[in-house]
Parts: structure tokens; sequence; C-alpha cells
């Protein structure tokens, strides 16, 4: 438990056992205790007398009195105690207590923050999943940080997560691809092809069609149907070494890269199409295959089987889940786009007709991005002339800004991305205010380094008495319950919130209180609360895949 529950439940027992102890009743009931809002008035204040009034038949100040009476103020880490109004409680802590955490924090190091007791729950986070068409762009780059992020706290509060990649290289978009990737190739020979209606105009096709037809002008031989898969193959290939290095370079790793075209070859379309059949829950109308997802919630119907005998893509999509709940997942949480809102529904319904509780399955809508560049939107690469791609951001800002930019507000809400503030090195830029706290940290420390003074894990914390420097801990010791509240809420955007107070905090208590004294045994101190601070911060920015600088 957090050091800081702890003492709060140990005031709580400490109550109860004045209550007992007064003799004010035989069975205690539930006591609350509360932060109040101004600071003035105590860490935290109950109203158990006004509660105890009619079983005590006694006024509440009266009980309020015959509570601190009894109450032992040593064990419940009470330096002072008030009652005001009618019978509320007011307890102002010893704030010695929180110094512990500064031992916790220099032991624990890399693992500080993380959560000691294992959630017996595995989580497969699916997010990314762009089709292998293309730049990822500036909505993949949201949906990229926010998983990863989301994905490192989950494992920090103590869960079993996986990362998972869902490639769609099955399906109408890869044939477009492919014939796209034949028109370029036929061109780059000097035939003119013209490109399929739906096809993809993108410079990385025109490129790969010009160097196939350099390296394979023999592949223009091939019969039609091995011509299209090989150029489907070879254009899978090169649109996902790209994405994968993009990602890679943007701090996204997975642990599995999930191919729809294994669905097809290993017939699990087939054996789900079958089950849901057998279950009753599929039926034929107008020469197509339905399934009966308004049985679970859904306003309408689905189609599985076009009248033609195509799939659509929510078959492939049910095969893929039911594929996540048979490998054993209890929790299964997607990242979608915008513009995926109206397949909520129907994909948990799709759950439920094979008898799986939909609730296991968790969507999460990733809103739109905006950039703006001196406060005008920005929609085309300088570059290139095409939408801003997640490299574009990369170039432009940085890993470090766009990553702590894209995780900063809550998913489901629309964020204008300033990318002027971005790049900014002042105090007024978010990332930049918080690494410069870990520098200046690292700063202080190779000078009392330089000073033969180095941190000592067990020294004397006493000396630690300002109001600042017990801000500071009170910081840093709600960093653990910090995460595991993001993970419950799956709110990554928390953490990047803990960062900002987290530094903020910081710079209050280094304006407030010099580190580096003629005092040896206040700066030693002193030393170990910053570091303290500098390992806290290192962690959160690493759950969101943000360095931490030791100079700036």
């Amino acid at each position: 438990m957090n050091i800081i529950n702890q003492v709060k439940e140990t005031l709580i027992e400490e109550i109860k056992a004045s209550i007992l102890k007064a003799e004010l009743v035989e069975s205690v009931p539930e006591i609350k205790i509360e932060s109040p809002k101004d600071p003035a008035n105590g860490d935290y204040s109950s109203n158990i007398a006004m509660v105890l009034t009619k079983l005590a038949r006694k006024n509440p100040r009266e009980i309020a009195n015959q509570i601190v009476d009894n109450l032992d103020t040593t064990k419940a880490n009470v330096k002072k105690v008030d009652i005001a109004g009618p019978g509320f409680i007011n307890f102002y802590l010893d704030q010695q207590y929180l110094t512990d955490i500064i031992k916790s924090a220099l032991t624990k190091g890399e693992a500080f923050g993380k959560s000691e007791e294992r959630k017996n729950e595995s989580i497969i986070v699916e997010y990314v999943s762009a089709n292998p068409t293309g730049d990822l762009h500036i909505g993949h780059a949201r949906n990229a940080a926010v998983g990863d992020t989301l994905s490192n706290v989950l494992n920090a509060a103590g869960y079993d997560v996986t990362r998972e990649y869902y490639i769609n290289d099955a399906g109408k978009q890869i044939e477009n691809l492919a014939h796209s990737i034949e028109a370029r190739y036929n061109q780059a020979l000097g035939q003119d092809t013209e490109l399929p209606e739906d096809g993809y105009y993108g410079k990385d096709i025109i490129a790969i069609g010009k160097d196939l037809a350099e390296k394979q002008p023999e592949i223009k031989d091939q019969p039609e149907d091995v011509r299209i898969k090989t150029f489907r193959q070879l254009g899978l290939d090169y649109e996902m070494v790209k994405l994968k290095q993009d990602l890679a370079d943007f701090n996204i790793h997975f642990d599995n890269w999930f191919s729809e075209t294994s669905l097809y070859e290993t017939n699990k379309i087939t054996a789900v199409l079958n089950k849901m059949t057998e279950l009753g829950f599929t039926y034929e109308q107008d020469g197509a295959t339905w399934l009966k997802t308004t049985e679970f919630g859904d306003d309408k119907d689905r189609v599985l089987i076009k009248q033609d005998g195509t799939y659509t893509y929510f078959l492939p999509d049910i095969a893929y889940h039911y594929d996540k709940v048979e490998r054993g997942y209890d929790k299964l949480i997607n990242l979608f786009g915008a513009d995926h809102h109206g397949y909520i529904n129907r994909l948990k319904a799709s759950l439920e007709t094979f008898g799986v509780d939909s609730k296991r399955l968790e969507i999460q809508i990733m809103q739109m991005v905006r950039l703006l560049q001196d406060g005008v939107e920005v929609k085309m690469s300088k570059r290139t002339g095409n939408a801003i791609t997640l490299r574009d951001i990369m170039d432009e800002v940085g890993i470090d800004a766009a990553r702590y930019f894209l995780t900063m507000r809550s998913p489901d809400t629309h964020f204008d991305f300033d990318m002027e503030l971005a790049k900014k090195e002042s105090q007024d830029n978010p990332v930049y205010y918080a690494q410069y706290a870990h520098a200046r940290i690292s700063s202080i420390i190779r000078q009392a380094n330089e000073k033969d003074i180095t941190i000592d894990q067990n020294v004397d914390l006493s000396s630690i008495t300002h109001e600042k420097a017990y801000d500071l801990l009170k910081k840093i010791a709600e960093f653990e319950p910090t995460i595991v509240s993001a993970a419950e809420s799956r709110s990554p955007h928390r953490i990047t919130n803990y960062i900002q107070d987290l530094a903020a905090q910081f710079h209050k208590f280094y304006n407030a209180e010099k580190v580096l004294t003629d005092d040896l045994d206040k700066t030693k101190a002193h030393l170990a609360l910053i570091e303290a601070a500098r390992i806290t911060l290192r962690n959160a920015l690493a759950l969101i895949g943000v360095s931490a600088p030791e100079s700036m």
C-alpha cells in the first residue's frame, strides 16, 4: 500500500480506537476522512462527531473533544488537532512521515512507482493497425503514442500486457495496392496504363513501380494472377518495412504483428462463421448472409457475406477478435480512429453471439488532431505537398515533444497540436519544462559529486522541514497511486499531467530552499530528496516514451 494511504488508514484506525477508548459507542460506524479544500484547515477532516450524535446521545462538539482527548497522536502521525464549526475535527499531520518515500525511491530505482502486486488479469492492447498502403499520418501518431503509453501504464500497474498490431493485408484495399503498383510498374516500362479508380497515388507507389521495373522487368511476362500476387506481396513488404521503421523510430514496439491473411490461411474465418451459424445467429436474406447483432443492442443487423459471395470487413474482424479470446486474454482493448465510432456496438454484439461477455472488449475512440503553426492549421507537408505524416512530425518537433504533446489530453477529446510551442526552449513548453526539471536536478547532483558529496540511502532526513519540501514529497508519494488510477481508468494522459505537477513542485522547492549549503547533514538530506524526485521524473517520462536528459 502507498505510504499516503497507509497513513490515512492508520489515522482512521486511531480515530476508531479513541472512540472505543472514550466509550462513546460499542460499535463504531464507518469513519470517513477527506482532504479539506483549504490546506489551512488541516491535511484531513472528519465529520464522525456529527455521525455519532444520535448513537452517543451527546452534543457533536462534546463528542469531538472526547475523540481528540483519547487520540494517540503519535501513532496517528498527528501534530495538531482543531475542532471547527458544529464538530468537524481537522487533523494536521506530522509531515516527517513523508520522508520514508525518499528511501523507497532510492532503493527501488527504475522499479519505483510500479505496483508490486501483480494483477491476475491479462490484457491485449491493439493500436495503430493502419492499412499498409501508405505513410502513417498524424492521427496514427496520436494512436501510437497513446496506445504505447497506456500499455506501459498497465504494465507498471501490474497487469500482464500484450501489444499487438493488426495488419490489414487482405481485402480490396490490398488488391488496389497491387493494381496501383502494377500501373506504376507498367508506366516505368513506357506503357500508358491508368491507375485503378480507387488506386493509391502516393510517391512511394511510384518509387516501388520504378524500382521493380528496373530490377525485375520479367514480372510483366508472368500470368495475371501470379503477377498481381507478386505486386501485392512486394508492395506489402515495402510498406511494412517503412511502417515498422517509422514506429520503431517513434519508440513504438509491438509484441505481435497479426496478419489478417493468416485468418484465411488457417480457416479461422470459416470456423467462426460456422460457430455463429450453429448457434442460430446468422440468416440468409436478399442473397446475403447476415448476423443478428440487433439481439445484442446493435441498431441493425450486419452483413457478413455480400451477394457476390465476398466477405465484408466485419467478418474477418469478428474472427480476429474471437482469436484473441481463444488466446486467453481477459480484456481486449482496441484504440480506434474517430471514423470507427459506429463500429463499437456491432463488434461488441458479435462477441455476445458466441457467448463472450462484451464487457471484455473495451474500445477507445481516438479523436482528431489539428496541427497548428503560428496559429494557422497545417494540413500539408512542406516537404512532399501531401498530408502530414508521422515522419514529418518527428522531423519537425522531435520524438520527445511529439510523444509528450500527443499524450497530454484525454484521447476522446479533439486536440490542437501547437508545433511552434513544441519546439520552444522555454518553460511555456510543457515537455521542456519537465525535462528541464530533470536536467536541473542532475546538474545539482553533479556539483555535489565534485565536492565529494554523494547520495546516501541511510542519511538522516530529519532536517527536511520546509513546507515546499513536504509538497514535493507528497507529489512523489502520489506516483504509484497515479499509475494505478491511470491504468484502471484507461487514462494515460494522467501521467503527463502528473509529470507537469511533479516538475512544478520541484521548481517551487528549488526556489524556496538551497540544496547545497554549508550544513553537510542538511545538504545530504536535500540531495536524497531531489534524487528521489529525479528518479520519479525519469520513471514517469519513461512511461510516455520521453527521454530524461542529464543536461540541457
